[in-house]
């Protein structure tokens, strides 16, 4: 395991089952992962933006969006993040009950890094976890802070 560095990860999530999903799925993280949790999209951008009680809270390295999460959805989180010059850079994941091809298109054309629909059962839900973590926290080059 390299644990040189800690991955910040924003996970933008309000079913608490998924996000029990998320942490079991990343307790065997090759990389040392930060796991942070807001559960709705006004919370989501006020971490973002390190506003209110979010003041000391660190920039994520990756992000992964749930688009159905109450207060400000999803599609509005991934808009203003990608309009915001300060947001813009950190790759965003969707990772969304939704398979509906209308979602898909908007999301990349608000600016998703990729979209990922969750899988329904739990080793299902923990592979696709594991193939997050391999690929965009272990493989890619993410943006520097």
């Amino acid at each position: 395991m390299n644990y040189s560095k800690q991955i910040e990860v924003l996970l933008i999530e309000d079913d608490p089952g998924d996000v029990d999903l998320m942490r079991e799925g990343l307790e065997g993280a090759k990389v040392f992962i930060k796991l942070n949790v807001v559960d709705n999209g006004e919370q989501a951008m006020s971490y973002l933006r390190q506003e209110e009680s979010y003041a000391e809270a660190s920039r994520p390295d990756l992000v992964l969006l749930d688009l159905n999460i109450p207060k400000k959805d999803g599609r509005a989180v991934l808009s203003e993040m990608k309009a915001d010059k300060g947001l813009k850079s950190i790759p965003v994941i969707v990772l969304t009950t939704s398979d509906a091809e209308a979602d898909i298109l908007m999301s990349y054309n608000l600016g998703a890094n990729s979209y990922v629909t969750k899988p329904v059962g739990l080793e299902e839900f923990i592979k696709v976890v594991n193939t997050i973590e391999d690929f965009w926290l272990t493989i890619v080059k993410l943006p520097p802070k």
